[in-house]
């Protein structure tokens, strides 16, 4: 039975959010070392502000864009391909979105480094 405002009842948020997918891994180049400061309605923490070169920050804000961007060109904006590719495994991110981009990219699921081999 759908409530009044159209969902599901007993759904949960996670479930009718709208995620965003790239259209390409290629198209992803945004910026790779130094500091950034993410537009507002992608992280209105207060503290926007991430060091790309430590490994934590990079991590939280890859998981931050993921999780907030309302369009493609915030995707191309602000990730690198490669290196989504690199920190993909160690995400923590929604099911439903880790199942929206892995369906897109299945390249996404093989270990980085297995493609070196």
């Amino acid at each position: 039975m759908a409530s009044e405002y159209g969902a599901p009842s007993g759904s949960r948020y996670v479930d009718q959010r709208h995620f965003v997918v790239a259209e390409s891994l290629s198209g992803l180049r945004g910026p790779v070392r130094g500091v950034v400061t993410l537009d507002r309605w992608l992280d209105w923490s207060g503290d926007s502000t991430y060091d790309l070169d430590d490994a934590g920050d990079l991590q939280l804000m890859y998981q931050t864009v993921l999780n907030q961007a309302g369009s493609a060109a915030d995707l191309n904006r602000w990730l690198h391909g490669p290196t989504l590719r690199h920190l993909w495994p160690s995400l923590w991110l929604p099911a439903r979105l880790r199942a929206l981009w892995l369906a897109r990219f299945p390249e996404l699921a093989t270990p980085p480094q297995a493609l070196a081999g």
